[in-house]
């Protein structure tokens, strides 16, 4: 649990899933990925996360992305495997990537549009419970109650909570009532909310930026580790136009705009599977090759 709760302070990068020609699920590029980001010293890694499709891919795939983390990494990072869905499939799913080396479970958001907060966090609990390590709870919602936040903290075997909420002021209180638990709170929302997560007492933050330059956000991280917020907003100010970029079509280009600059940059994983957006408009795709470009320079 200790080293779970270590790599979490830490940056949790969450990989692309890479396609071939035919669509199918490459294994060789996620494989190079893998070995690229564990290499450079990425603390924990999410496979089949957001950033990874995980609505996108067939429950086979997504044991096989787990599988191909856990391998490639050599034991470098931690993995957490992403699992969610129905209970009976995320439960799973976690068995399945338990057994094949996963260091920790993260359980995605439920996302039924009839789900109860409450409930949200039983199901969380439960994904807890049948876990043989520690699990990490992906909330991305601002409607638990503080008591359901601490319902989750208190859980012997939840490691940490990955607040994904813009609401800060729900944060902070939920910090303020789970100073005695042991819990990890991490940001969520990437590099650009980090620094006012850490203000309020969070630790570590989630990224997908990390696929494109994994050494801009260990530069955003140890800024933030020192306290050092004027530096790590002039670091997260050079990421700004690529994130905005990520924003577009209510965030659909979000993973969009990642493959398309790992392809400009030499590797290239395939189209993001729809609901996705496929690809970027001429004049998006022009934007973030002046990005990569800007960035190659420095």
């Amino acid at each position: 649990m200790a080293s779970v709760r270590a790599a979490l302070k830490g940056i949790s990068g969450v990989p692309v899933t890479p396609y071939s020609a035919d669509g199918e699920v490459n294994i060789s590029l996620l494989t190079a990925l893998i070995a690229r980001l564990a290499g450079a010293g990425i603390h924990n890694l999410m496979a089949a996360g957001n950033t990874g499709e995980f609505f996108s891919l067939s429950l086979d795939e997504i044991r096989r992305v787990h599988a191909t983390t856990i391998a490639a990494a050599e034991g470098k990072c931690l993995i957490s495997a992403a699992v969610g869905r129905s209970l009976v499939e995320a439960k799973a799913l976690a068995r399945d990537a338990i057994a094949a080396g996963a260091g920790a479970i993260m359980g995605h958001h439920p996302m039924d549009p009839f789900a109860g907060p409450a409930a949200q966090a039983d199901y969380f609990l439960e994904l807890a419970d049948a876990s043989s390590v520690p699990f990490i709870a992906y909330v991305r919602t601002d409607t638990f109650s503080v008591d359901d936040f601490r319902r989750l903290a208190a859980h012997e075997n939840v490691a940490g909570v990955k607040f994904a909420s813009t609401n800060l002021m729900l944060l902070a209180e939920v910090i303020r009532s789970t100073e005695d638990l042991p819990a990890i709170w991490v940001c969520g929302l990437a590099e650009a909310w980090a620094p006012a997560f850490y203000a309020i007492g969070a630790q570590g933050f989630t990224s997908g930026f990390v696929n494109v330059f994994p050494e801009i956000s260990l530069q955003v991280h140890a800024a933030l580790v020192s306290g050092d917020f004027a530096a790590a907003r002039k670091l997260i100010n050079r990421l700004a136009q690529f994130e905005e970029l990520r924003t577009h079509y209510r965030n659909g280009s979000n993973v969009t705009v990642v493959k398309e600059a790992l392809a400009m940059m030499g590797m290239d994983v395939g189209a993001v599977r729809l609901p996705g957006v496929p690809a970027l408009s001429e004049a998006e795709r022009a934007t973030l090759r002046g990005i990569i470009e800007a960035q190659r320079g420095k």
